[in-house]
This record gives structure tokens, C-alpha cells and sequence, in this order.
């Protein structure tokens, strides 16, 4: 009898301690899915969270937590300052180079020789491409941090692809390039202003790619749940082990190194096109051209 009423009490007991191990538990796994919660929505304080009254897992969460927000508030300062220093710059360089390019187009009118003509058009190519860079980082800058949204609506894409082929036909004809551009009647989900830039790049580094005589095409490729603005081009290609490397900012292929430019426009291009929860993709191998795709959701 006196062996069954102990078997009995340690039964109780074992019960009553896995009930408070169980509260603790539950309350411990509540609290520490509300600190993941306030990280996740930005809200995570550490002012919150009394150390004497937690434990030591819940400790380092939220000495975790609160190193991360401490990173993320120097990295959101960083880029502001960033920010402010790019658009102090922007500012401050916008009217020399507009007076640049006023005095290089005075000078080509003038009786020069053919070398003074040479260096005058040398600066104003300068000029133009410091005037690009600049622009390039504003507007790179501006996506990043957010301060520029993309509206995307629903919209043919045939306006956009012919408004861009009647831009860019003066360019292709000056190097015997037959650029051509196939209808479609394919919609997509786009931002019209930023994504008209983002395959305006893709074919403006087409063109100055693709040798004289060579062709230029644009297509359209048409899927269930993304479309892709397709430019082709008939270039030297790209090497596979550069696909990658190409979409950096600042980066040039060595085999491009001759050919004027900055190594902005993919990056941006793929930024844009990642903003609209879009992406970017190549296809090329030496000499056989390339292709870059540009896809676009379909709502």
C-alpha cells in the first residue's frame, strides 16, 4: 500500500514538472518567435528584453538581433551618405559638362585644322561619356536605395520596342547595321519609362558591338508566366566564363576594351529589371554573337 501512494506522489511529481518544463518551453519558444517577428518587420529592440528573465538562448538572439540592427542602421547610413555625395556630385558637374560640350561644338565650327578637329571631337566624346557615367550612378543609386519606385502596368510591348527602334536606327545605320524589330502582340507587367531604358541598353551595346555590315534583331519570346525582349546580335560573343562578370558595375570584358564605354549599362539594366521582379539572361559563345534576354512577368 505505502509502496503504491509513493509510486503515486512521484507520479504527481513527474507530472507537475513536466508541466512547468512545458510552460517554460512554450513561453520561451513565444518569446523568441516574437523577437524573430520584430527583426523581420525592423521593430527589434533590445531595451525590450530583460536579461534576468530570459535564457541564455534567448541572450544571444537578441544580442544577435541587435548587432544586426546595429549593421543594417550603418549600412542604411552609408548609403546615404552615398546617396547625398552622388547627387552633390551630379549637381555640381551637370553645368560644366553642359558648357564643355557648348564649347566643343563652337570649336568644330571653326576654321581648325584636322587635327584641332580630332581633339575637339575627342573631348566632346569625353564629355559625353563622363555625362553618361554620371547620369548612370544617379539613377543606379536612386534604385538601390529605393528612392525611385517602378510603376509597373500591365502593356503591349510593341509601342515600347518600335518607339526604341526608330531611336536607335540612326545609330545602326551609321555603321551599315540592319537592325530590325519582329511584331508581336505579346503583354507584360513593366514600368514603360524604365524598362524602355533597361532594352534601350541592351540594344545601344548591340550596336557598338556588332561590326559594320553586321545585324541587329528584336524579338519577342512569349511564355505562360514571364515574356522576354530578346536582342540579338551578330558580334564577336562573349566567352561563358564572362557571362557572369558582365552584369557588375564597372566591369569590361578585356575583349571590349577597345570599344568606348563605362560598364554601367547591364548592371543597370538587370537593377531595372530586378525592381520589377524581372531578370536578365545571355546566351553567346565566341564568334557567334549574342543574345540578351530581358523578362518581364505577364501580371
Amino acid at each position: 500500500m505505502i509502496a503504491q501512494i509513493l509510486l503515486l506522489l512521484a507520479a504527481a511529481v513527474l507530472l507537475c514538472v513536466s508541466a512547468v518544463l512545458f510552460f517554460r518551453a512554450r513561453n520561451t519558444h513565444d518569446r523568441l518567435d516574437n523577437m524573430i517577428d520584430c527583426a523581420i518587420r525592423g521593430e527589434f529592440q533590445p531595451t525590450r528584453y530583460d536579461e534576468s528573465q530570459i535564457s541564455r538562448t534567448e541572450q544571444k538572439l537578441a544580442q544577435y538581433l541587435s548587432a544586426s540592427v546595429l549593421s543594417r542602421t550603418a549600412l542604411d547610413e552609408d548609403r546615404a551618405r552615398i546617396q547625398s555625395l552622388i547627387g552633390d556630385i551630379s549637381h555640381q558637374t551637370r553645368m560644366p559638362i553642359a558648357n564643355i560640350l557648348l564649347y566643343t561644338s563652337l570649336l568644330d565650327e571653326k576654321p581648325l585644322t584636322d587635327e584641332q578637329h580630332a581633339l575637339a571631337k575627342q573631348a566632346c566624346q569625353q564629355a559625353e561619356k563622363l555625362r553618361f557615367l554620371i547620369d548612370s550612378l544617379v539613377k543606379t543609386s536612386h534604385l538601390e536605395t529605393g528612392l525611385v519606385q517602378v510603376h509597373p502596368v500591365t502593356s503591349p510591348l510593341a509601342p515600347m520596342l518600335d518607339s526604341l527602334y526608330q531611336t536607335y536606327l540612326p545609330a545602326a545605320q551609321d555603321k551599315n547595321i540592319t537592325l530590325t524589330v519582329a511584331p508581336t502582340t505579346v503583354s507584360a507587367h513593366f514600368d514603360p519609362k524604365w524598362t524602355t531604358e533597361a532594352v534601350g541598353n541592351l540594344i545601344d551595346n548591340a550596336i557598338k558591338y556588332t561590326p559594320e555590315g553586321g545585324t541587329v534583331q528584336i524579338t519577342v519570346q512569349d511564355a505562360p508566366m514571364y515574356c522576354a525582349a530578346c536582342v540579338a546580335d551578330s558580334g564577336p560573343g562573349i566567352a561563358e566564363t564572362e557571362h557572369a562578370k558582365i552584369f557588375a558595375r564597372f566591369y569590361r570584358a578585356p575583349a571590349a576594351a577597345q570599344i568606348p564605354g563605362v560598364g554601367i549599362g547591364l548592371y543597370l539594366t538587370r537593377q531595372i529589371l530586378r525592381a520589377q521582379n524581372g531578370y536578365i539572361k545571355v546566351s553567346s559563345a565566341p564568334g557567334k554573337g549574342a543574345v540578351f534576354s530581358a523578362f518581364l512577368p505577364k501580371n
